[in-house]
């Protein structure tokens, strides 16, 4: 006896779901996973930037112009990315580099290690494309101004 149409079609609805849901999840991880690393070096940017700007308010003249600079340039940093989670371990005192040359040259450099995003961010390898998200080993912002 010969099955029915319906019967042998029992099943690719649920085939035809998993090749979707597949699909679907690999847009969405793509899309999830990017745009976090994307949003941080944003933001270190901008707080770069910010911390730059700000110190170019300071007294040259003072007797620790030097270290004022320091201070006041990882306390910025701290600040405008209060936002981020604790899980995400951003450290100023270790992932913040601060320079005054002896040119005068102010530069504010963040360094953030891609072990401490991968902790909260996990990696996918697929075969044939590899890492997603494929990140460099640093997310690096800086910026600079000549006091």
């Amino acid at each position: 006896m010969q099955a029915s149409p319906a019967r042998r079609q029992k099943g690719a609805a649920a085939i035809e779901f998993v090749a979707v849901f597949l699909l679907f999840f690999a847009v969405f991880y793509g899309l999830v996973s990017y745009a976090l690393p994307m949003l941080m070096l944003q933001s270190f940017h901008h707080a770069s930037s910010e911390a730059v700007r700000r110190c170019v308010a300071l007294d040259p003249a003072s007797s620790s112009h030097a270290a004022d600079v320091q201070t006041l340039a990882r306390q910025v940093v701290a600040r405008q990315l209060s936002w981020m989670p604790a899980a995400l371990d951003f450290q100023p005192a270790s992932d913040v580099r601060v320079t005054l040359s002896a040119d005068k040259v102010l530069t504010v450099a963040i360094d953030y290690p891609k072990r401490k995003l991968t902790r909260v961010l996990p990696l996918l390898v697929l075969p044939m494309i590899g890492e997603v998200p494929r990140l460099p080993q640093r997310l690096h912002a800086e910026a600079s101004v000549q006091l």
